[in-house]
């Protein structure tokens, strides 16, 4: 592959306005954002040293993909993801290393006013979900049947919304509370379109051979209009599982950071930053991991995409 690793680095002619965990965020004009997707990878609340090869490639033309999908069924804020669609005035400051950097990993997007809440909807039980049961029977004011094991599928998908924290973990809320602060109307459209997505896209990875567990939606205003914003339905933001493995009862193996949390596990660390590298192994088997979710779920690899946009640039 011939993409290039971005890990901490920023792109000079750009204005930086903010840094997430995986993701640096530019201001364009006072419309447009730029969204770059680096190769970062967080676990426990904590940014690791190591870059993970071709990461925010995958996230970002994942969400592409998903964005497009369900632009009928639900606006989004994506004006496009390809650096050659880019607007000329954007472009023209930028090296041809700048150029290179952003190929494939970002995102031009519409200004929008975020929701402060991650809209979560569960199909199987696993993760907090899955803690939450084993404690009260319930996960987020949803009651469940008993005598469920670990990793089962649900009866139906349920909407498990998560407060939107600055810092640390996100913390789950069941739906009465996300109403009492954004009103039964709204709270309703958004469990509702959250819902849907989730269950088309869920049935069409499972034509792919893939399981998605669960995933976290974010949404917006534009102009009054209700959007679809963020990521959507990448390894960061979902637990994917492939088919032929699973096995309820058990954690499942999946395409995501588990791998690397799974190794942190092994280590004397008190989880602080800052945080220990990871070994090569780790870092190319989690690479790898990213890599086939895009592989099945799009169908081809993501090399064939980096070539395509590496001859175009």
């Amino acid at each position: 592959m011939i993409s290039r690793e971005l890990g901490n680095a920023r792109i000079p002619e750009l204005r930086f306005l903010r840094s997430g965990k995986a993701r640096d965020i530019y201001e364009v004009d006072d419309d447009c954002l730029l969204i770059v997707a680096t190769d970062r990878i967080s676990a426990f609340d904590c940014v690791l040293p190591n870059a993970i090869p071709h990461k925010g490639w995958a996230l970002t033309q994942l969400s592409r993909f998903w964005f497009d999908r369900f632009s009928t069924l639900v606006p989004n804020h994506m004006i496009a993801a390809d650096v050659n669609e880019f607007p000329a005035e954007l472009l023209a400051p930028l090296s041809h290393e700048s150029k290179a950097l952003l190929a494939g990993r970002s995102m031009l997007v519409r200004r929008a006013e975020v929701i402060p809440f991650e809209c979560v909807v569960r199909g199987y039980l696993a993760g907090s979900g899955w803690k939450d049961y084993l404690r009260t029977g319930a996960v987020c004011g949803h009651s469940l049947p008993e005598g469920l094991v670990e990793s089962a599928e649900l009866p139906r998908p349920i909407f498990t919304p998560a407060t939107k924290a600055e810092e640390g973990h996100d913390i789950n809320v069941s739906v009465d509370e996300m109403s009492r602060s954004l009103g039964e109307d709204l709270t309703g459209r958004l469990e509702e379109i959250s819902l849907k997505i989730y269950t088309e896209a869920a049935a069409y990875a499972e034509t792919r051979g893939v399981i998605v567990c669960d995933t976290k939606f974010e949404f917006g205003f534009i102009n009054g209009q209700l959007i679809l914003v963020d990521e959507v339905l990448t390894p960061d933001s979902s637990r994917f599982w492939p088919r032929d493995a699973y096995t309820p009862g058990r954690p499942q193996p999946s395409f995501d950071k588990q791998f690397v949390r799974d190794y942190l596990e092994t280590l004397d660390w008190d989880k602080r930053p800052p945080a220990p590298p990871l070994p090569p192994e780790v870092t190319r088997i989690t690479s790898e991991k990213y890599l086939e979710a895009y592989r099945l779920l799009i169908g081809h690899d993501l090399e064939d995409r980096e070539s395509k946009t590496e001859d175009r640039g």
